[in-house]
Formats: structure tokens, C-alpha cells, sequence
């Protein structure tokens, strides 16, 4: 078997995913933080597993006998910072009550009506550097913008936007061109200065209610539905932290795709320039399904002891649902690791399935169309400005993202560049 999880593997994972899929569909591995947990990686298992009732969200329900540590299975520091109880951590009926009070705030309706903000917030990014001729397309564009989108959706003011990009850069690890990183600890200290930060924004909100989507998770409060204040806290954090990782790597590994697929780069580009909407948002779909932005579904565990793929598992144990193994499946998709970019039928599970359906999911489409659409419109000749065995990614679990994507262009004559 391939190795996992080391340098080369978060590089290019497709080969050993291909080499799971034939050989061992459904098998356990020991991951790098030392839990042991169960990789599902065949579409049509993939897809049974992530409707499947019988494995829980709540880490309650992860068996001690089965890992070397408890602890290791969420998002760092949410435990500590009280902000479990979130979509990603529940089951019903206290999941489908909290995902009907988002959703009420977080409607395709109201996502539309954010279209306008999106774009605008992508053109002034693209304002700070198009002239240079040179760019960092993760650190100056497909970082913040969903910082700054998100932001704007949850009603956090402009002045304060600033410190939740830096402590989302802390949560992604990531860091300025030219630092070493972000210290040590910090993922955990970022996560609970968000938390306070959260929850004074909460108490200020409901004194002085906006139309914004911390509001709107407060009015559902107040009129009987029972969430909590900290269950608001809970539910704000992670539609920022799940809402801005996923686009930021959408955004990231999408271009990166098209540059080294200068074919369907140029069928985009004369798509987008000719107002081909259309193509644009199956390319969106196509890129999600090649080399999207969620390697692996976020943590499952038995309640009981069941069969998927063959394999026994038993009650306890971790189960990771492996999406870009299973977007991969020559069982499902013709030619799976051909990018085609008008490709039709294109079921893929880039934001899962079932109950746990990613909630902004929209959103992240929006982003992601208007980001690519814009930056081939604007920047037609961008190419990449480092070799590729040059660039690092962040992967090994649930995210998969690059670090940086260096770039050049032809500098564009524009006005000087405006703040967002």
C-alpha cells in the first residue's frame, strides 16, 4: 500500500486512494495524531455511510478502546473553549432542530441577495494586485475573501474583521509570506478568542438586533425554538470556520487545477468572457468533484456494531468517509481522473450527503464562481510562478488546501488599489 499522510501524499493523494479503492475500500488506519479510525473510500460505501444512522457525530460516542486518545477527533481547542455543540458535533433530533434555526437565517434567498457584496468584494481584491503583475492567489485573494464575506453574512463590523482574519489564519495555520508561522499553541487560542469575541457579539446583538445572520439565529431564539446563547456561539463558530476554510481551498486548488490544464483553462476563459454562466458553474461542480476542498468528511462513529464495504466495525470506532477518494470512483464517474469541465451527471459528494449536507454550500459556490470567473476575466494569461514540487499543501485530514500559489500576469492598467 502507498504510504499516507506523509509530504508527498498531501501533494497528490489520488494514487494511493486509487490503490485503496481496488485493494482495501473500507480499511483501518492509524492516522498522524495516533487515533485509529476506519477509511471509506468507494463511492457507492461512501455515500451509504454518510446517510447512515447508525454512525453518530458525537464524539460521545467515540469508544476509548478503539484510538490512543479521546481527544483528537474535533476541531482544535472547541472542546475547551465550550463550543461543541455544533452541526458537526450532534444528531438528531437536536441536530434537526439547530440546522432548521440556521437555515431560516442562512436561506438560498438571502445567499442571492449576497451576490452583489461577493463580487464586489472580489474585484477589490483583485484591484490590490493586478497591476503588479505578480500575486500570492491564496494569501491575497482566495484567503480573504470568505474571511470577509462570512463576516459580513454573520454581522461582524467592518472594524472587527481584521482580528477574525488573523485568528482564522491562526486556525488554518496559516501566515504572511516572509513568517515563520503561527506560534505555537495558537490554534487553541485563536478558537477561544473567537468564542469571547462570539459571545459579547451575541449579547450586543440582541440588545440592537441587525438584519445579519447572528440576528437572525438570535430571533429564532427569542421566539420559543430554545437556542441557547451558547448554542448560537456554537453555531456562529462554525459556520465561520467551516464556512471560510472550504471556499478558501475551493478558490485555491480550482486555479491551480485550471493552470495546469491550459485546455480547459481557455474553454473557461472564452466562456466567462462571452457571459457563459452556465459553463462556469459546471466547471465549479467539475473542480469540486477532481480536487476539491474537503479530502474527508468530518468524524462519524458506530453506535453499534455494522458492515459497510465488508468490513466489521464495531461499536465506537471512527469512521472518515474519504470524499476525494470517492469523487474519484471509476464506478461512478466516466473517466474520473479526466477534468472535464462541462461534465454532466456530476453527482459528487464534495459537500457530502444526507442531514450533514454542507449548510453553505451555496455560498461557497457563489464564491467560487464569482473568484474564478473574475480572475480569468481580468488576469487571462496567469500562470504559475513556482514549480510545483516548490508549492506545500495543507492536508492529511477532513481539509486539503495549498499554502501559497505564487503567480504572474500581464499587469493591468487600473486605478490605484482600494481597501476592502
Amino acid at each position: 500500500m502507498p504510504p499516507l499522510f506523509d509530504w508527498d501524499f498531501a501533494a497528490d493523494p489520488y494514487p494511493a486512494y486509487a490503490w485503496l479503492r481496488e485493494h482495501a475500500p473500507v480499511r483501518r488506519t492509524e492516522l498522524p495524531s495516533g487515533v485509529e479510525a476506519w477509511l471509506v473510500t468507494r463511492y457507492a460505501d461512501a455515500r451509504q455511510a454518510l446517510a447512515d444512522q447508525r454512525l453518530s457525530k458525537n464524539p460521545v460516542h467515540h469508544s476509548e478502546s478503539s484510538a490512543h486518545g479521546k481527544g483528537k477527533v474535533g476541531i482544535p481547542g472547541e472542546r475547551s473553549a465550550n463550543l461543541m455543540t455544533h452541526l458537526l458535533n450532534i444528531d438528531p433530533p437536536d441536530h434537526t432542530r439547530l440546522r432548521r434555526l440556521v437555515s431560516k437565517a442562512f436561506t438560498p434567498a438571502r445567499v442571492a441577495e449576497f451576490e452583489p457584496r461577493v463580487r464586489e468584494l472580489t474585484g477589490r481584491l483583485i484591484d490590490g494586485f493586478a497591476a503588479r503583475g505578480e500575486a500570492d492567489l491564496i494569501h491575497e485573494f482566495a484567503f480573504p475573501l470568505p474571511i470577509y464575506a462570512i463576516c459580513d453574512m454573520l454581522g461582524v463590523p467592518a472594524e472587527d474583521q481584521d482580528d477574525f482574519r488573523d485568528w482564522a489564519g491562526m486556525m488554518l495555520r496559516h501566515h504572511k509570506p516572509g513568517q515563520s508561522g503561527p506560534p505555537r499553541g495558537g490554534v487553541g487560542r485563536a478558537v477561544k478568542k473567537m468564542r469571547n469575541y462570539l459571545a459579547e457579539l451575541i449579547h450586543r446583538k440582541r440588545e440592537n438586533p441587525g438584519d445579519d445572520l447572528i440576528s437572525g439565529l438570535i430571533r429564532a431564539s427569542d421566539h420559543g425554538e430554545q437556542l441557547t446563547e451558547n448554542e448560537a456561539a456554537a453555531m456562529a463558530f462554525i459556520l465561520l470556520f467551516a464556512g471560510f476554510e472550504t471556499t478558501v481551498n475551493l478558490i485555491g486548488n480550482g486555479t491551480y487545477t485550471l493552470l495546469h490544464h491550459p485546455e480547459q483553462r481557455a474553454r473557461l476563459h472564452r466562456a466567462v468572457t462571452e457571459g457563459d454562466e452556465a459553463l462556469l458553474a459546471t466547471a465549479v461542480e467539475e473542480l469540486l468533484r477532481y480536487d476539491g476542498p474537503v479530502e474527508l468528511a468530518t468524524w462519524r462513529f458506530a453506535t453499534e456494531p455494522l458492515v459497510i464495504g465488508g468490513a466489521h466495525i464495531a461499536e465506537g470506532e471512527p469512521v472518515l468517509v474519504v470524499l476525494a477518494a470517492a469523487d474519484r470512483d471509476p464506478a461512478k464517474f466516466d473517466e474520473p481522473d479526466i477534468l472535464d469541465l462541462g461534465r454532466r451527471d456530476n453527482q459528487h459528494l464534495g459537500y457530502g450527503h444526507g442531514i450533514h449536507y454542507c449548510l453553505g454550500a451555496p455560498l461557497a459556490r457563489l464564491e467560487g464562481r464569482a473568484a474564478i470567473g473574475e480572475l480569468l476575466r481580468r488576469l487571462p494569461d496567469v500562470r504559475l510562478a513556482a514549480e510545483p514540487s516548490e508549492l506545500r499543501w495543507r492536508g492529511g485530514l477532513i481539509m486539503r488546501g495549498l499554502r501559497t500559489l505564487p503567480v504572474e500576469f500581464t499587469p493591468e492598467v487600473s486605478e490605484a488599489p482600494r481597501e476592502v
